[in-house]
């Protein structure tokens, strides 16, 4: 085998060294070429396969960009090619998906999420593909509704009554739905998850109607019955409206208080009460407003009011004129028949009289300005009150300038200082304004002056100073004594060195003494001619002195330092 390879091997590079450069360059291509096919062949094989979310494609730039965020939420990988499909890994997440857009109404009117079925087949009759196409519709919905994480199974039945002819004999499609949660799920109390599964039964049929839709629990208890739901939806309401309000009255609280104890300081204000009524209701007002009419706009370039205003302007004017000069008839009704009138009226007849009658009618222009309000949420009477603490001062002994102590309870005596009333009133102004003091409004702003209960606090002070009291008077007896024992010791050991000192000086004469005695014999020894003789300490003693007088002599200042340290040690 290895004799085969090396005559393979020697016959390539015999073809190898006879091929010309182009035939090399040529076989050196075809090899990359094969090389570069496996591996994007490879790539290719290798890369996930995915699943289109929508069978069409999403054309809509901002319905696409808004499923694709929603799908980022959910942490779902999608990609969009170039034709606007969208494409997630699985079908269970393109169903799940699915489901969750469906709730959300993010689906584009555009696109189908159901279309099934799109394959038909030459032997399937019309009764079978709509069979078909009734189970396709109740599987797909059944696996969308269970793709919801809260949803355990799903029961789906869905009917589709044949198509009448006339329309008031058309039966309704109908469908019912059979929940089974997850333990723990809390789906069946939450309206809009609920509704969700109601859009996605209401996309998936054709003809279904929200009234024809029952959805219900394991145990038979209709979900989708949001009439019934109303008292709980109010509830909620309610309690998000009153968590609005705590949260203003919480922000208002802070910002006053804070305000306060940064100029009275935290001890002296420590709560601030705020009440707010807000009235929620939504309220629509249609009102009607007059306006003068604007005759001359203002001059910029006068510092003084230069319009013209006027209530209205005459638009027509109509001016009637009413004379009469003749007799005045009495008619006494129709010929023949005595008249009806009164004696004093048949009197006045054929008097000769004169009318005459004036009248104006002018028709004006007026500005007039219709405007529909409507007021959600109001806001209602504001109701602050707070208390500010006085100052107490401690009261000193005027002999000794210490705290002063009352001497039946034992405790130091405090003297309390009210607010000043101006300040009071100020502060009382500063939290007005700080809220936002509306007297129409029925606003209250109360600021006292009560005294806390600093019983405790009082209690820990004298305690803490009386007991700093009897720890500097400990101190300081300490101190003393200290003081005298170091007086004493050094009372002693000035005695003591002095008495030391005298006794070296009593040896010292002592010696000397016998040193000069001891000479003078020797003196007199010599003197007579005899022979004297030295013991061994004298004769070590007369060296000792001999060499210390020359080093004296030869070297002054070391033993005048030698002398002065000796002193100092003694």
């Amino acid at each position: 085998m290895n004799e085969w390879l090396k005559k393979f091997t020697a016959s390539l590079k015999e073809r190898w060294a006879k091929w010309s450069i182009a035939q090399k360059i040529i076989l050196i291509g075809i090899v990359v070429a094969v090389i570069a096919a496996i591996v994007v062949t490879s790539r290719v094989s290798s890369a996930p396969t995915t699943v289109p979310l929508f069978n069409t494609p999403v054309t809509n730039q901002d319905a696409r960009d808004a499923i694709l965020f929603r799908l980022e939420e959910e942490n779902v990988r999608a990609t969009v090619n170039a034709a606007g499909v969208i494409s997630v890994p699985d079908e269970r997440t393109a169903r799940r998906m699915r489901s969750l857009l469906v709730r959300e109404d993010l689906v584009p009117t555009s696109v189908d999420p159901f279309s099934l079925f799109d394959v038909s087949s030459w032997t399937t009759t019309d009764f079978e593909r709509n069979v078909n196409l009734q189970r396709s519709i109740q599987r797909m919905i059944k696996q969308h509704i269970e793709a919801l994480d809260e949803v355990a199974s799903a029961d789906v039945v869905i009917t589709a009554p044949e198509r009448a002819t006339f329309t008031e004999d058309q039966k309704p499609t109908t469908a019912s739905v059979i929940l089974t949660f997850n333990p723990g799920s809390n789906m069946a109390n939450e309206r809009k998850k609920i509704e969700g599964v109601q859009k996605l039964l209401l996309k998936a049929v054709v003809g279904l109607k929200a009234e024809d839709i029952v959805i219900t629990d394991s145990e038979g208890n209709q979900l989708n019955n949001f009439e019934g739901l109303a008292d709980i939806d109010r509830n909620n309401i309610i309690k998000q409206q009153q968590k609005q309000i705590e949260l203003l009255e919480t922000q208002l609280r802070a910002k006053v208080l804070k305000a306060l104890q940064t100029t009275f300081g935290a001890d002296r204000v420590r709560d601030l009460n705020v009440k707010i009524e807000m009235d929620m209701s939504k309220v629509s007002r249609d009102m009607t407003i007059y306006t003068p009419i604007m005759i001359t706009e203002q001059d910029p370039t006068k510092p003084y009011d230069t319009t013209e205003k006027r209530d209205s302007i005459p638009i027509s004017s109509q001016t009637i004129t009413k004379e009469f000069t003749g007799t005045g008839f009495n008619p006494e009704g129709p010929a023949g028949v005595e008249g009806q009138n009164p004696p004093v009226m048949s009197d006045m007849s054929n008097v000769i009289g004169q009318s005459k009658e004036t009248g104006v009618t002018q028709n004006n222009a007026i500005n007039t300005e219709h405007r529909t309000v409507e007021v959600s949420p109001s806001m209602g009477k504001r109701t602050v009150s707070v208390n500010i603490d006085g100052q107490w001062r401690i009261k000193l002994d005027p002999k000794t300038h210490l705290y002063a102590v009352n001497q039946e309870t034992g405790a130091i005596e405090r003297e309390y200082v009210p607010v000043n009333s101006e300040v009071l009133e100020q502060a009382t102004s500063y939290v007005r304004d700080a809220i936002g003091y509306d007297l129409t409004r029925g606003d209250s702003v109360t600021v006292t002056n009560i005294p806390f209960d600093r019983t405790e606090q009082f209690r820990a002070e004298d305690e803490a100073y009386f007991a700093r009291q009897r720890r500097n008077r400990t101190i300081m007896w300490v101190l003393i004594g200290v003081t005298i024992v170091l007086i004493a010791f050094i009372v002693f050991r000035f005695i003591s060195r002095e008495l030391e000192r005298r006794r070296r000086l009593r040896e010292e004469e002592l010696l000397r003494r016998q040193q000069a005695e001891r000479e003078k014999a020797l003196w007199d020894a010599r003197q007579e001619g005899m022979e004297v003789t030295m013991s061994v300490e004298e004769r070590k003693r007369a060296e000792l002195l001999e060499s210390a007088m020359a080093m004296a002599k030869e070297h002054p200042e070391d033993v005048a330092m030698l002398i002065r340290t000796w002193m100092m040690e003694e």
